[in-house]
């Protein structure tokens, strides 16, 4: 798109003294979204001392992404998940990224996907199983556990008792959940003996302290048992020298606890959003049920299935367009620079929110509308690639992607060949809160058995 220098890049509606645009935010991150659209693809936001640029054209953003030299990983965002994870190759600066990317790769060949789609299958089918005739589900608290007994399983292999599983999923959901009021509160807030930073620090500990045990441990045993940390154990590059070769204790530990808020919470948003949407459009839901039946039969989805789950895969993509699970991304501009003309002075945070994207009218024709078939290429030409960024774009894309698209997919087509889940939710139930993630704050299902065919 064409953009010619303009007036300042105006400042959002809503901001108040001190903190800016966040009580906006705590209010709910959609509503403050929402807000954004239409007053222009650059708009200055604040976030207590913290002032950034959003950026909301996918032009414009798709530079951002490409040029992560100047637009390095950085912002508040950034910033506070390093506290979380460290330098992990989702939040590193661009210096030891390449380094790190390589290292990891290999853990999410496709090669590997294969294994891991048979790990999926086996935990998704053991829990949708246990569901009850009449059950009324918490469907984000099932997905989650879904996604944590996947990931774990990929991850670790069987080296979690019960116990420390249930912790570790609980932990997880406290620094997913806290995490946004510490990206947009300041620093005097986190400060203060207040429940809420009492409570972040306790699981953050806790989580790291298992994981090294773990890492520890496995690494002094010394046995390859084919799952993600044992490929991360193993890694080794071959541009680096000495001990950049391989990946240290602290740099495993960094990345696991990467993977695991990115591959819990996200996915089990994703499945959470999906199913609502099929229980509220009959006819898709219909469709999907026709196709699970012609190609499972009542069995689990499996990995080889997925190409002919088509509508299944379509159905996690448009939900990923309407509700992208990671609402926030930010950078810092590292050399003097421009966005359309304005000037971006070194030091600036860059933000970019996939939704004002995906919500595009001149993008997506009745944008807020659910169409899974908006993804089906023989029937319409799909939106540009530079349109879709739920992992982002780039260098920098989620390495996980693939992954997490597999596991949604097998989930969605496993739950819709055993069960038909009625949605008892209200709207208000709906509404996301702060979060690190979009997801509805409360989503109940009835589940009702049925047959294939």
């Amino acid at each position: 798109m064409d953009h010619a220098a303009a007036s300042p890049i105006p400042v959002a509606r809503g901001a108040v003294p001190f903190l800016g645009h966040s009580l906006a935010v705590l209010r709910g991150p959609l509503g403050f979204l929402s807000s954004l659209a239409g007053q222009g693809d650059l708009v200055s936001v604040s976030f207590g001392p913290v002032k950034a640029i959003m950026v909301g054209d996918p032009g414009l953003a798709n530079r951002v992404f490409l040029d992560d030299r100047t637009f390095d990983k950085g912002g508040p965002f950034s910033e506070r998940a390093r506290e979380v994870v460290g330098n992990s190759v989702a939040f590193c600066p661009h210096a030891p990224h390449r380094r790190l990317r390589r290292l990891l790769q290999p853990a999410f060949h496709v090669d590997r996907l294969t294994e891991y789609g048979r790990i999926m299958s086996e935990r998704i089918d053991h829990h949708v199983g246990g569901w009850r005739e009449g059950q009324v589900l918490d469907v984000p608290a099932e997905m989650t556990v879904i996604t944590t007994s996947v990931l774990t399983a990929t991850m670790f292999s069987d080296d979690l008792s019960p116990d420390e599983l249930r912790q570790v999923r609980q932990d997880a959901d406290v620094v997913a959940a806290d995490f946004m009021f510490r990206v947009v509160m300041p620093d005097a807030v986190l400060r203060l003996p207040l429940p809420i930073n009492r409570r972040f620090e306790r699981a953050n500990v806790r989580m790291h302290h298992l994981l090294r045990q773990l890492v520890t441990a496995r690494r002094a045993g010394g046995v390859d048992r084919g799952d993600l940390l044992s490929a991360l154990l193993a890694a080794s590059d071959t541009e680096s020298a000495g001990t950049d070769r391989t990946l240290s204790d602290e740099e495993i530990v960094n990345e696991v606890m990467t993977f695991h808020l990115a591959g819990t919470e996200t996915t089990a948003s994703a499945l959470a959003w999906a199913l609502h949407l099929v229980a509220r459009h009959p006819e898709v839901e219909r469709r999907l049920h026709a196709e699970v039946d012609r190609v499972l039969g009542g069995r689990a989805a499996r990995y080889d299935d997925l190409p002919a789950l088509e509508l299944a895969g379509r159905i996690i993509t448009e939900t990923l367009r309407l509700y992208a699970p990671v609402w926030l991304l930010t950078r810092r501009v590292s050399a003097d620079t421009e966005l359309a003309g304005h000037p971006v002075p070194v030091g600036t945070v860059v933000a970019f929110c996939p939704q004002l994207v995906h919500h595009r009218p001149d993008l997506y024709p009745d944008p807020h509308r659910f169409d899974p078939d908006r993804w089906d290429a023989a029937r319409r030409p799909v939106p540009p690639r530079t349109a879709f960024v739920p992992f982002a774009h780039g260098a920098r894309k989620c390495i996980g992607d693939r992954f997490g698209l597999v596991e949604s997919t097998l989930a969605l087509a496993t739950i819709a060949a055993r069960w038909r889940l009625e949605d008892l939710s209200r709207p208000r139930d709906l509404k996301p809160g702060l979060s690190s993630v979009i997801r509805p704050r409360r989503l109940r299902m009835r589940a009702t058995a049925r047959a294939a065919g």
